[in-house]
């Protein structure tokens, strides 16, 4: 029997009275999962309602009172891991490491977040006048709203959700509609917790109606969206009007730069990790290589060899694998195109490039040389297994190969050579670059981007400051 979840508002599980439902699909097996209630604008209203009764209660409980409610909802995830593992995989075409991982990250997240309770801070300012304090304080925003995408779906949740709630605000989630069933059990932890209503609600639909309602609405005082460009612009846009603040976290095409002094083998693994976890449709993936003449020919025997050795298959049966599908048809039919426009444009698939078996969104791990740099190849996000790389002579060239580009997130760097590290650290114009290691951001750091790879970011102190706002108080005394 299919599972049909409801909305998740005011602390109450509630059905959506449209009666039109959103299928989700494995995309390994093309299975139905479950059904979503497609929701509407009234949906989003009525969530954004309870958040806003429910703001002023929450924000007035000690900060350290609000953080040990997310240690209780970082517990009883722990508590059902294998069963949000199951369920990641099953929607989201995840490996079992790599979704394990999420939830575990996940239930780190929140504990970590929840102990800036007793860190985040204002300021008292030095005034021009006697007998004068100048006092900064950091409160709460108020009711802030969540845009979630369906590649990390349960780990954006918390992303979202933790620093908001931290620092005194309520929020209203949007899930994947393609990998909305973690959520559930989401909302279904929070109900057994008896987390006071409304302070965390759910809403599920499509982001034309749902997701424009949450970033329009003028009783929203924060809408952050992790997704693509075109869903950031229609968010931007509808906040605009109200002059909502965003937070938006974009596409990107992240360069890695293989210098000739590089540890080869090392270099090799870290592209091939980075580019083929949750098969190649992470923001922050090796997205292009760059590879000095020196090396290059060994460089691509090397990835080649390494590209040969990764495992594709349905990550529910096999436990051992390194990639399973991409999340829909959609997706693969546009992996398809990228590769066939390369291809027409005359650049070399060395290997992969086609589908793999008829049921389910599997593509090949594809490598692809002869590329340039004004192809589309190396221009748009690929989001899947497919990975160009294209040789430079000098470090100089390179960092200007990296930079041509629209978006600006994540970038790397393989080198010996501290001069080397410290030049391109100065000049790459990225949010983030990895020196040596794979693409994975840490909580404490900041996840943001630069150009149209998003506006604000996430994680560690800034990202919590992302969720307050400033009141400075001239108090004159005699």
């Amino acid at each position: 029997m299919t599972t049909h979840h409801q909305h998740y508002i005011n602390g109450e599980f509630v059905a959506d009275h449209n009666d039109k439902w959103i299928e989700v699909i494995n995309p390994a097996t093309e299975a139905l999962l479950s059904r979503i209630p497609q929701g509407s604008a009234a949906d989003a209203q009525r969530a954004i309602l309870a958040a806003e009764a429910a703001q002023p209660q929450w924000e007035a409980l000690p900060a350290v009172a609000r953080g040990v409610w997310l240690h209780k909802i970082a517990t009883a995830i722990r508590a059902r891991e294998p069963q949000l593992t199951a369920t990641i995989v099953a929607e989201g075409g995840k490996t079992q490491g790599l979704a394990q991982t999420e939830v575990l990250f996940t239930a780190d997240y929140l504990d970590y977040m929840a102990e800036w309770a007793r860190r985040y801070e204002g300021e008292i300012i030095n005034s021009d006048r006697p007998n004068e304090n100048i006092f900064l304080f950091k409160k709460a925003i108020g009711v802030t709203t969540g845009i979630l995408p369906w590649n990390f779906p349960f780990f954006l949740i918390a992303r979202k959700a933790a620093p908001a709630l931290i620092t005194g605000n309520t929020i209203v989630i949007k899930p994947s509609e393609l990998t909305p069933n973690n959520a559930a059990i989401f909302a279904d932890i929070l109900h057994t917790l008896g987390l006071p209503a409304g302070v965390i609600n759910f809403v599920y639909g499509y982001g034309p109606e749902v997701g424009q309602e949450l970033a329009a609405n003028p009783k929203v005082g924060l809408v952050s969206l992790t997704g693509s460009v075109g869903a950031g612009v229609a968010t931007m846009q509808a906040a605009a009007k109200n002059v909502t603040k965003v937070s938006l976290e974009l596409g990107g095409k992240a360069p890695a730069i293989v210098m000739d002094d590089a540890d080869i083998d090392l270099a090799v693994r870290a592209i091939v990790s980075s580019r083929m976890i949750n098969s190649g449709q992470v923001c922050n993936c090796a997205e292009r290589v760059y590879v000095q003449d020196g090396i290059y020919d060994r460089f691509i025997a090397a990835l080649t060899a390494a590209f040969r050795q990764v495992k594709l298959g349905d990550p529910a049966q096999h436990s051992d694998i390194d990639m399973g599908p991409l999340i829909n048809a959609a997706a693969l039919q546009r992996v398809e195109q990228k590769v066939a426009n390369a291809v027409a444009a005359g650049a070399t698939v060395v290997l992969g490039g086609k589908r793999v078996g008829d049921q389910g969104f599997f593509f090949e791990p594809t490598l692809i040389t002869g590329v340039r740099q004004e192809m589309e190849i190396m221009q748009e996000e690929i989001f899947g297994p497919v990975l160009p790389v294209m040789r430079f002579k000098t470090l100089d060239e390179a960092i200007a190969l990296a930079n041509d580009c629209q978006y600006g997130l994540t970038s790397s760097l393989y080198t010996r050579d501290i001069n080397t590290t410290m030049k391109a650290l100065r000049q790459l114009k990225f949010g983030e670059t990895y020196v040596n290691r794979e693409n994975f951001e840490a909580m404490q750091g900041f996840h943001a981007g630069w150009r149209k790879s998003g506006v604000g970011g996430a994680d560690g102190k800034h990202g919590l400051e992302e969720f307050l706002q400033t009141h400075v108080a001239y108090l004159q005394f005699s």
